[in-house]
């Protein structure tokens, strides 16, 4: 089923005008700007987060990409982490595939935990369910080779795709189930009716809404850290 980037990016995630949320009002912090709440203690946590645009920061500085925000929010909670950045625009569930050997065999020490955030790609280039599911398959097999935990974060597929909805929105907890992954369904759940915190491309969150995915999402990823040796 072949399906035209256009047709899927507004289907997918609404109508938006690209504008960035109100920034805070002067002399008030945004959450994960506010001061260390808890002293960061114990050992270092590695955590490898591997995916596409939405991890690697698109047309966002740096320190505003997802896995930068999610470090400062797990130090801020106590969490001795360190949050690697292992994002490349525009890859597919394939691309990933082919460098995840190469990524992993890059750190310095295994990762405490990998964040899995691909398949959006494929879902805006309408690819097959199938190879999607094959392709995050031979990642979590690989991973579960060397015992990597993993966190998945989903995606959707726009309610009007008919039988290809199901077929893709399916297949990451079942994934999850039969690798014994973590999940969390949607990556974007926090912010996809939220137009105004999306870039004008429609598809890309705007530092406003990185930090409205971070904060949805750092009790998940404290829940999949193992417990330090």
């Amino acid at each position: 089923m072949k399906l035209s980037h256009l047709s899927i990016v507004p289907a997918l995630l609404l109508a938006a005008c690209g504008s960035e949320a109100p920034a805070p009002a002067p002399g008030e912090e945004s959450e994960i700007d506010r001061p260390l709440a808890q002293p960061v203690m114990g050992p270092q946590r590695n955590i490898l987060a591997f995916g596409n645009s939405l991890f690697a920061g698109y047309n966002v500085d740096k320190a505003d990409s997802y896995p930068s925000k999610l470090e400062a929010a797990l130090r801020a909670r106590g969490v001795n982490a360190r949050v690697t950045n292992a994002g490349v625009s525009g890859d597919t569930t394939q691309a990933g595939l082919q460098r995840l050997n190469f990524t992993l065999d890059a750190q310095a020490q295994k990762p405490d935990l990998f964040i899995l955030e691909l398949g959006g790609n494929d879902l805006l280039r309408g690819l097959n369910p199938d190879q999607t599911r094959e392709n995050l398959s031979a990642m979590l097999a690989e991973l579960k080779r060397r015992e990597i935990p993993v966190l998945i974060m989903g995606m959707r597929a726009p309610p009007n795709f008919g039988e290809f909805q199901g077929e893709f929105d399916n297949l990451y907890p079942e994934l999850a189930k039969e690798f014994g992954a973590d999940l969390y369904p949607f990556f974007l759940e926090e912010i996809y009716t939220q137009p105004e915190l999306f870039q004008s491309d429609r598809i890309h969150p705007t530092p406003s809404g990185i930090e409205e995915l971070v904060a949805g999402t750092v009790d998940e990823v404290i829940e999949a850290l193992p417990e330090a040796n």
